[in-house]
């Protein structure tokens, strides 16, 4: 990118600053499956975003990072079901009415066998998911965002699905609809060498901001994984209006979030 550009889009990112959370940053639940109480802990922490990463096991699709780490129970009974309950219970909202509610899959192995469970399970939750039919939107409670090893293809064939895609940097130049990739995310290494200490560098704030804006003017995201997962940081994060702010630890993140 041009160095004129970067500047441009910098300036920008001031400008779509509305796009964080009027309650304060957006918190997502980096492999929320790690902590004593999938989906709840993160909820409590005001996360409005959760991270689940599948295996298909035996024709069910299990959670946890490693086919040797999986959690007790399922894809349905960890976070599916209790979604639900709780839509049901709010009157049709996971946390605050008019505000979706985002859980992302991380799919680790097998995409097309794997998507294939999930589209069939998907379909019984459908009431509270967001939708797409022909690239058109219906907004629901919960959306859902495929990451990992992504079907992408398969989803863009589809005329009716209730998933989007989780794209990379890369997207930015390739600019696929905001409809199919939604979300821009990718490793906080991939771009970034600041580790949280001492103060950012100055090219690496704006280069930070610059990639925000670009993904905003796009109709998109962005979320970081990887980041040093530290205040410094998300204070970085939250004044170059990164939509996510990914971390593992939640009660800090909530302390932090309620002081801002």
């Amino acid at each position: 990118m041009a160095p004129n550009s970067l500047s441009l889009l910098a300036g920008l990112a001031l400008l779509v600053a509305g796009c964080a959370s009027p309650q304060g940053a957006r918190g997502h639940a980096h492999n929320d499956y790690v902590h004593k109480r999938a989906l709840h802990d993160a909820l409590a922490a005001g996360c409005s975003s959760v991270e689940a990463d599948i295996f298909l096991i035996d024709g069910a699709l299990r959670v946890g990072h490693e086919r040797f780490l999986l959690r007790d129970g399922t894809l349905q009974s960890l976070y599916l079901d209790p979604l639900r309950e709780i839509v049901v219970r709010n009157g049709g909202y996971v946390q605050s009415r008019g505000e979706r509610f985002w859980l992302l899959i991380d799919i680790k192995a097998e995409s097309a066998a794997v998507y294939a469970e999930l589209r069939r399970v998907l379909a019984d939750y459908r009431d509270m998911l967001t939708g797409w039919r022909d690239g058109v939107e219906s907004p629901g409670a919960i959306t859902i965002v495929l990451s990992g090893d992504r079907p992408r293809a398969q989803a863009a064939a589809e005329r009716e699905r209730y998933v989007a895609i989780d794209g990379r940097l890369r997207d930015l130049e390739d600019n696929p609809p905001p409809t199919l990739v939604p979300w821009i995310s990718d490793a906080w290494s991939t771009a970034f060498a600041w580790n949280g200490k001492e103060s950012m560098p100055d090219d690496q704030r704006a280069k930070l901001r610059a990639i925000a804006a670009q993904a905003h003017a796009q109709g998109r995201m962005l979320r970081l994984w990887g980041t040093p997962d530290r205040p410094e940081v998300w204070e970085e994060l939250a004044a170059a209006a990164v939509d996510w702010i990914s971390t593992d630890r939640l009660t800090e993140f909530a302390n932090w979030n309620a002081r801002r």
